[in-house]
């Protein structure tokens, strides 16, 4: 129970994320507001883990090749589909961009059946086509807006589902090796390493090739903060979640993230879904939760 109540609250958390975010592209550029996410939030996952080490008195972290592995495949992974994420949202949309982004569990669902021999049983065939359906009609081009880049749109939004299903596992994974019998202690300290990672590479890339983006996100610094925290928290809930239960059972709860993102999108940034748009959208969800649960 305590896994849904944690990913009940890391969706608008997210949202919140992803809307102040959003507002940095144009100045810092994609690369540059997702390294908001993570060097702003640091200082925060430091904290928050502090306060959970404290608590945990009896943790004790094991350090692995297999925590390695999984924690810089779910590093790298999210760094991706944070970018990609933001890119959507350019050029489809919050709201469209953040239920395209639930892609990530079916898209995960056919790689374990292709590449692992997973077995799936009608009902989540039955949601990888529901999901299918929803994210043809999301994507499909209106009029001008052909031309206007709503195909690279879906293509990002798609790029960052297929990211995110990586990240989500890798994550889980990480977690449960570093101390499955305490997975809120596992779970901040895979969120502490990982965001270290990330900021160190992603400043140092930038640093050498877009020292002006850099300097965007310091002269931002405020709003910077804002989503830090924002996404820190939105991290923190997700990961304990996902420690304590499957990585599908987790995003199906949280499509919850789909009407929230809609309604944000409509309220600070003036977005009006159509109707097919609003059926794509559900149509999304209701697969993503059939392909969790079947």
């Amino acid at each position: 129970m305590l896994w849904i109540l944690l990913t009940v609250a890391a969706a608008p958390l997210q949202v919140a994320r992803n809307a102040l975010q959003r507002g940095l592209v144009g100045d810092a550029g994609p690369w540059g507001a997702t390294l908001v996410r993570f060097l702003f939030g640091l200082p925060f996952s430091l904290a928050i883990f502090a306060v959970v080490a404290v608590l945990t008195p009896g943790a004790e972290p094991h350090l692995s090749v297999r925590f390695a592995i999984a924690v810089v495949a779910g590093a790298i992974a999210q760094v991706s589909a944070t970018a990609a994420l933001l890119m959507a949202m350019r050029h489809s949309g919050f709201a469209v961009a953040t239920f395209m982004q639930q892609a990530s569990l079916p898209i995960a669902a056919v790689m374990g059946w292709l590449l692992f021999g997973d077995h799936l049983g009608p009902i989540q065939w039955g949601g990888l086509a529901a999901t299918t359906i929803g994210l043809l009609v999301l994507s499909w081009p209106r009029g001008d807006e052909a031309r206007a880049g709503a195909l690279s749109g879906s293509l990002f939004g798609l790029a960052s589902g297929v990211a995110f299903a990586v990240a989500l596992n890798g994550y889980r994974q990480a977690g449960l090796a570093l101390d499955a019998d305490h997975p809120i202690y596992s779970a901040t300290a895979a969120l502490c390493v990982a965001q270290t990672l990330q900021s160190i590479v992603l400043s140092a890339i930038l640093a050498v090739t877009r020292p002006q983006a850099l300097r965007s996100v310091a002269g931002s610094w405020k709003q910077s903060l804002g989503a830090g925290f924002f996404g820190t928290a939105a991290s923190a809930f997700w990961f304990s979640a996902l420690a304590l239960a499957p990585a599908g059972q987790v995003r199906a709860i949280g499509v919850i993230e789909g009407p929230i993102a809609a309604a944000a999108g409509r309220r600070l940034f003036k977005e009006k879904l159509t109707l097919d748009q609003i059926a794509g959208g559900a149509a999304t969800a209701i697969g993503v939760v059939m392909t969790a649960l079947g």
